[in-house]
């Protein structure tokens, strides 16, 4: 006897009695805000669950036991009417030739977007489909002979195939007892066409020369000659633009993650034997030895076994100065070797490297983020059951009182199309397209409605010093010659032999000497002396530059006005750069990160906003200081890992307060993601700006004011929508249960809230910014 083996998966253990454990699922099926509510609802009903459901991420995070095991959590949701499942860990890219297993990330992004493409589809077919459809029913002069039968063939794929997931998604919650904004939507388009057909086919709407006038109210009318097709399609147009716009900014969530994870390097040249083979990252073990080449980046986390190098790690550090290694030191992954020839012994790998552990940080800090529901999904719980009340009610009134069936079942029709949330489902998205694409303009990308409502709350924000309120790299910043001795003279000299040198310290002082000389002379002899700096033969000089130690080991003192500027150049957190020649000092050359020259304007203007500025970096104190001094920033952490950084935002939220996070580096992705609201510099890495609410694409610290400010207005612009949707239904809904609306009015009623809202988001191209 043969079985077919079913494809093997993690299942986690169930909890023992006593004991907690925590399972991560992938919630499928969820089409708002609200389905995500119902799903935790229902999981944080079972006995020893605690689950939050984020929308935007489509994850679950459940924390469980007492005997509970992740397939009673799988059922739980499944009975309420969504899928489940434990998705599979990240893996590592295959080698050249292997296949991709369809459960992984890949496949997902690939997934997440045929899902938008799909909807895509479906959004241009229902708009061009329903304009014209509109159009005929609205402007009576543009009637002709069987106008209404070219209305019922271009308006029935749009209600029936259009509509699809909207109908899909009421049957579902029919089916498990629940009624969402998608109910709503369906049974509107559905009587609206449904009665049209009936008035087509057995009323009088089908007579040739038919013409529609427009009456206000249900008396005046007969039922069976009006037919309703612009308000089925319209909405199911309108509203499945919404839900595209939703969908796009969906399939964005796992980016983050992604980005990390492709951080590291591709593959890696193993020590075999005495000989080097280039081998996927993914088969190195613990113990191998493997060769950096300068520029390549490090494979894995390991300990340098051979050479001396500087490396450059201010991706997962925030160090603006590479760091000089030797054999002994550690070495992390994914950092890059900037000059000589490494031999690392490799000492974590795979999950257990520095990268895998903040790609896991930044997992956590999405998934740990409540989900923003909208004010529509989060009263349409009540809204909803309402509705279908007064329609069902008007019918039986209307039927006591008058015995007309045609007037009590137009009635009806009325309160459900006066009802039908058009405007509630234009709400969100219109401010949303208007405000990003007016923020597109400005250099600010806003991803989603779900970051907006942080905006207002924020009272902190926290910089990241390297690449946000500085430039990020090393630039020559003073120079000081010793007496008699000429400041263009030691540049001239210096600069040529750094010129030679790869170091990033040595750069800078090459680049700042060219600026500020002009062409360097070609050194006759060059030799780097690793970890204290270079020496050689310039225009007939031998030239020293480096560390005072270089010239001290050389027999060369610095005198005291050097040695004071030595001293002033390091209190202020600037690296210094001793030059001699000929057996004498001639002059210090500071290099730092420098400030950015509208950081200390962005500072004030962020304190404006009635935000308080915390420099958060990886640097020194010194350092930190004397940037935060400069920018105008009171409160300074500084010397913290990524790791740290994180817990330094939970602490600052854990004091009450509601924490922005600005930065760019992959070493602040996760403490991006774990704030409240993260604004991501555009100049920065894909992690950082992956893992940002806001994305700030000058890299101008002064964007981030107007970034606040246009979410915060496209954030009002939202809610002032939404309130006059609320409003117009709270209103309209007596008026067509009385009969005083029959279901055209109705329908153009619906569409002038459409138009309000639609005008009153449009009003967002006016922002101007500050800069």
């Amino acid at each position: 006897m043969t079985s077919t083996a079913s494809p093997t998966t993690t299942t986690a253990p169930p909890a023992a009695p006593g004991a907690a454990a925590e399972v991560e699922l992938a919630i499928g099926g969820m089409t708002c805000a609200s389905c995500a509510a119902r799903v935790e609802k229902k999981l944080n009903r079972m006995a020893g669950v605690t689950a939050t459901v984020n929308f935007a991420t489509e994850r679950a995070k459940v924390v469980y036991g007492g005997g509970v095991a992740v397939e009673d959590l799988i059922a739980t949701v499944e009975k309420t009417g969504y899928t489940a499942a434990q998705p599979r860990p990240a893996a590592p890219e295959p080698p050249p030739g292997a296949g991709q297993d369809a459960a992984g990330p890949a496949a997902e992004d690939g997934a997440g977007a045929d899902e938008t493409a799909a909807l895509r589809q479906r959004v241009l077919v229902g708009i061009a489909l329903s304009v014209p459809v509109v159009l005929l029913a609205m402007v009576p002069s543009a009637q002709f002979d069987n106008w209404q039968w070219l209305s019922l063939t271009l308006a029935a794929p749009v209600v029936v195939w259009g509509g699809l997931p909207f109908h899909r998604a009421a049957w579902k919650g029919a089916r498990h007892g629940a009624a969402t904004m998608d109910t709503l939507v369906s049974i509107g388009t559905l009587a609206a066409f449904g009665w049209s057909l009936w008035a087509l086919f057995f009323g009088h709407a089908g007579m040739p020369g038919m013409r529609h006038g427009f009456d206000l109210t249900v008396s005046r009318t007969d039922g069976s000659s009006t037919i309703y097709l612009e308000a089925a399609a319209g909405v199911t147009s309108f509203l499945l633009l919404g839900r595209f716009l939703e969908a796009r900014s969906k399939r964005r969530a796992g980016a983050a993650l992604r980005a990390l994870m492709e951080l590291g390097a591709k593959d890696v040249a193993v020590l075999r034997d005495g000989r080097e083979v280039r081998v996927p990252v993914d088969l190195l073990a613990v113990g191998d030895r493997f060769v950096v080449r300068p520029g390549e980046k490090i494979a894995t986390d390991g300990v340098v076994a051979e050479g001396a190098s500087a490396v450059d790690a201010s991706l997962l550090t925030g160090e603006s100065v590479p760091v000089d290694v030797a054999p002994g030191d550690a070495v992390t992954g994914a950092t890059v070797n900037t000059s000589g020839r490494l031999v690392v012994t490799a000492t974590r790998v795979g999950a257990d490297t520095r990268l895998a552990r903040m790609a896991r940080l930044v997992a956590d800090a999405q998934n740990g983020k409540a989900a923003v529901q909208r004010l529509a999904d989060r009263v349409s719980a009540v809204f909803v059951p309402v509705v279908l009340l007064v329609a069902a009610g008007t019918l039986a009134a209307w039927l006591a009182a008058t015995g007309d069936a045609t007037a009590a079942f137009t009635a009806a029709v009325a309160v459900l199309i006066i009802a039908c949330p058009c405007a509630l489902g234009l709400a969100t998205p219109t401010a949303l397209m208007v405000g990003t694409g007016r923020g597109a303009q400005l250099g600010i990308l806003i991803k989603g409605p779900e970051v907006l409502e942080s905006t207002r709350r924020v009272d902190t924000v926290v910089l990241d010093k390297t690449g946000t309120v500085t430039w990020g790299r090393m630039g020559l910043v003073e120079v000081t010659a010793a007496p008699g001795g000429s400041e263009e003279e030691l540049l001239r000299l210096a600069g040529a032999l750094e010129d030679a040198s790869e170091h990033p310290v040595a750069r800078a002082v090459a680049e700042g000497a060219a600026a500020r000389v002009g062409p360097l002379p070609v050194p006759e002899r060059f030799v780097s002396v690793p970890g204290l700096g270079v020496e050689g033969t310039v225009d007939g000089y031998a030239v020293l530059v480096g560390r005072e130690r270089l010239l001290a080991e050389r027999g060369v003192a610095l005198p005291p006005e050097l040695a004071e500027a030595r001293a002033a150049a390091e209190a202020a957190g600037r690296t210094a750069v001793a030059v001699a020649w000929d057996g004498r000092a001639r002059g210090v050359l500071a290099v730092a990160d420098a400030v950015k020259d509208t950081s200390a304007a962005a500072v004030r203007e962020l304190r404006a906003l009635g935000l308080r500025p915390v420099l958060l970096t990886g640097d020194n104190r010194a350092v930190a200081e004397a940037v935060a001094r400069e920018v105008g920033i009171e409160e300074v952490v500084a010397e913290v890992l990524p790791e740290e950084k994180v817990a330094v935002v939970r602490r600052l939220q854990a004091e009450g307060r509601t924490v922005a996070m600005v930065g760019d580096g992959v070493n602040d992705a996760a403490a991006l993601a774990a704030a409240d609201l993260g604004l991501a510099m555009g100049t920065g890495t894909d992690a950082a700006i992956e893992a940002g609410d806001l994305t700030l694409v000058r890299g101008d610290l002064r964007v981030a004011a107007d970034a606040i400010r246009l979410a915060r207005r496209t954030l009002s612009t939202i809610k002032g929508n939404l309130v006059w949707a609320f409003g117009y239904n709270v209103a309209a809904l007596p008026l067509a249960a009385a009969g005083l609306l029959n279901p055209m009015i109705a329908g153009g009623a619906m569409a002038f809230s459409s138009v309000l809202v639609v005008s009153n988001s449009l009003r967002l191209r006016a922002f101007t910014p500050s800069t």
